[in-house]
């Protein structure tokens, strides 16, 4: 009845893994109680479990985000303490399998689960807004694609308590994923897990791809969009383009271990290397996917905290395309050392450097936006400005893998280790910290407090260097990753100072989850009244702070490149608002919880894929799509917003903005 489940899949014998998971149920448990026990059950579920608001959606997708990065690190902290001790005659405090489940999770879970969702709610949250729209094209689709990615965080998490996670690394290469070798439910659990979140993706893809070429505000055309909306477009064509092949990819493995089929088993006549072009195919242009709404974070940042127009937009517009098309034609330098050729090996190393051009465009125009302009070293700012010294330093080993021999030499090695993150951590997670410090004030009304966000900054910003250069360094001595234990103690010192980085690092995420509890014990003291505390240039500052469910009681009709700069000049300018417009009713999608009963049935249906219970699998599936089919057949799809609500949201934020010109004209002061 319960397939492969049983007593023994629960880990008695590893304590680590056991009291984690005992950890974590007293967590949720505690969670679930206080919800209950304050009457929130009612208005969780009302605002958000079935909200189809972007904003809120968003927010969950950031939230999802965090609470995985924190797993994802607490992963990290114990691979680099293991490396640091098990050195020589000591074996450290983790065994082998267990270390190589949890090298395998981190970078699933920092991949898939926690830079994705981030990446994703920064999407959510300001795309519309920036666009001067009030929702996404398709506002049930992005609630059904945020649960499936949710489903899938879901699992990744069971297998700590259930069974085991994967130990192949955090792609599943044949033939040690095929179930000659992994017999056991880890593999299943990676391939179900990224599966299901993985068509949450696509969704997503789809959604976006729609929303910024079909639904921007009058007098937005393509070359008045911000700089983020144009980084999310290409984003979003990428997930398109990549996201089937992932998901095929994973669909073929899966037939292998669950069918005994063999497109990858080569003793049977399949092709190892077939699974390395798919699986490359997407993952490196999930690598542009990741990186290039953080280049459109910064952009925004770089502008406002300037005081100038982007320097180059045009240009930054072409690299953006540019970066989204050939980033689809390097995967191969992936396995360089393969044997594929010469010819191959050239063409691929060509476009590899060749791709960095487009980057080196945005570079020099951030730089250029900085100079000559009113710079304010801003938490946001330092973040951006971080990135630029971390990510050019990322770019240029980046370059040097580019060349096939040099390859050859470091190939495997933690010099590679070290060139993804800093890349990944200096350009995806420096730009998420940033836009959260930067976009928080309009989702919750009040500022992040400046003092422990730039400890924070420094904190992060010096352990990250303290962490990765060592691991350059041993790259180049010849350490390859994914040890469980070190036979060199020659090695020792460097592996202890990369240990002691992770330390300094651990401190900054300390200070930011202090950072955010000052703030909201000082949020009155903190608090944005005038939706604007940048003196920003995008259309999501003309809402007020929060920013109503609606965005803008009036659509704005955009007349210049900067679409808010505009009017607050005109304003400025005249000391007056513009004339204030007859209200209309709004229409506005109602909520939905399909999404929600989306994810139930889809955990339950990977659940019982991986366990192969297969009564499971016929209820998940049937009632996933019962609960599209009680969607499809609604009879209410939009509610109406009463003139009377939109006039009293938009005088409150009109009586805001006319203090604020009395203060300019009274102090003479910019916005």
């Amino acid at each position: 009845m319960f397939g492969k489940l049983s007593w023994s899949a629960i880990p008695f014998n590893q304590p680590i893994p056991l009291i984690t998971s005992l950890i974590l149920i007293l967590v949720i448990t505690g969670t679930l109680g206080l919800v209950t026990w304050k009457g929130w059950w009612t208005y969780l579920w009302k605002e958000w479990i079935t909200s189809v608001d972007h904003k809120r959606i968003g927010i969950m997708y950031c939230l999802l985000g965090v609470v995985m990065l924190v797993r994802g690190f607490a992963d990290a902290i114990m691979m680099r303490t293991q490396q640091a001790v098990a050195v020589g005659g000591s074996q450290g405090y983790l065994e082998p399998e267990h270390y190589n489940q949890i090298f395998s999770a981190h970078g699933t879970i920092m991949i898939f689960f926690a830079a994705m969702p981030l990446v994703i709610g920064f999407m959510n949250f300001v795309t519309p807004l920036q666009l001067g729209v009030r929702d996404v094209a398709f506002p049930t689709m992005n609630s059904v694609s945020f649960w499936l990615t949710a489903s899938g965080a879901l699992l990744v998490n069971l297998s700590l308590f259930l069974g085991e996670f994967a130990r192949t690394g955090w792609l599943p290469y044949p033939p040690l994923s095929e179930s000659a070798y992994s017999p056991g439910v880890g593999v299943d659990y990676y391939l179900w897990a990224v599966q299901i979140s993985g068509i949450g993706t696509l969704m997503t893809g789809i959604n976006f791809v729609t929303t910024v070429l079909k639904m921007r505000c009058p007098g937005m055309s393509y070359l008045r969009m911000p700089m983020f909306c144009w980084t999310t477009l290409a984003s979003s064509l990428l997930i398109v383009a990549a996201f089937p092949v992932l998901t095929a990819t994973l669909a073929m493995l899966s037939l292998d271990r669950f069918f005994g089929w063999h497109f990858f088993t080569a003793d049977a006549g399949g092709n190892p290397m077939m699974f390395m072009n798919l699986i490359w195919a997407w993952g490196h242009p999930e690598v542009y996917i990741l990186v290039l709404p953080a280049f459109g974070i910064f952009s925004e940042i770089f502008s406002t905290f300037s005081g100038k127009p982007l320097f180059g937009y045009r240009s930054m517009v072409a690299a953006t395309l540019f970066i989204c098309i050939v980033s689809m034609t390097v995967w191969l330098h992936h396995f360089f050392t393969m044997g594929s050729g010469p010819a191959v090996n050239t063409f691929f190393g060509i476009s590899t450097s060749v791709i960095a051009v487009g980057t080196g465009v945005k570079i020099y125009n951030w730089i250029f936006t900085m100079y000559g302009g009113r710079v304010r070293m801003t938490v946001p700012m330092l973040w951006s400005l971080g990135f630029i010294f971390t990510f050019v330093i990322g770019g240029m080993t980046g370059v040097l893998l580019a060349v096939p021999p040099a390859d050859f030499l470091v190939h495997n090695s933690m010099f590679l280790v070290a060139h993804f993150h800093n890349v990944i951590v200096g350009g995806v997670v420096f730009a998420l910290f940033a836009g959260l410090d930067y976009w928080f004030p309009k989702a919750f009304g009040f500022r992040l407090h400046e003092g422990w966000g730039k400890a924070s900054f420094w904190f992060s910003f010096f352990g990250f260097w303290i962490t990765f250069t060592p691991l350059y360094i041993l790259g180049i001595q010849g350490m390859t990753r994914r040890l469980q234990h070190v036979n060199i103690p020659e090695w020792q010192p460097m592996l202890v100072l990369s240990a002691i980085g992770v330390g300094v690092l651990a401190i900054g995420a300390a200070c930011q989850v202090i950072m955010l509890v000052v703030s909201i014990v000082q949020r009155d003291k903190l608090r944005d009244v005038s939706g604007d505390p940048w003196d920003g240039r995008s259309l999501e500052w003309a809402t007020p702070s929060p920013a109503p469910f609606f965005n803008f009681a009036i659509m704005p009709n955009v007349e210049g490149e900067e679409a808010y700069w505009g009017i607050k000049l005109k304003a400025i300018e005249s000391q007056r608002l513009s004339e204030e417009p007859e209200y209309e009713a709004i229409e506005m999608p109602v909520n939905s919880p399909v999404g929600f009963f989306t994810a139930v049935f889809a955990s339950a249906t990977g659940f019982a894929l991986i366990w192969q219970i297969w009564w499971l699998v016929a209820v998940g599936l049937i009632g996933a799509i019962a609960g599209f089919v009680v969607f499809a057949w609604r009879d209410v799809h939009e509610f109406h917003v009463p003139a009377e609500e939109v006039a009293r949201v938009e005088r409150a934020r009109r009586a805001s903005r006319e203090a604020l010109l009395e203060r300019i004209a009274a102090e003479g002061a910019p916005a």
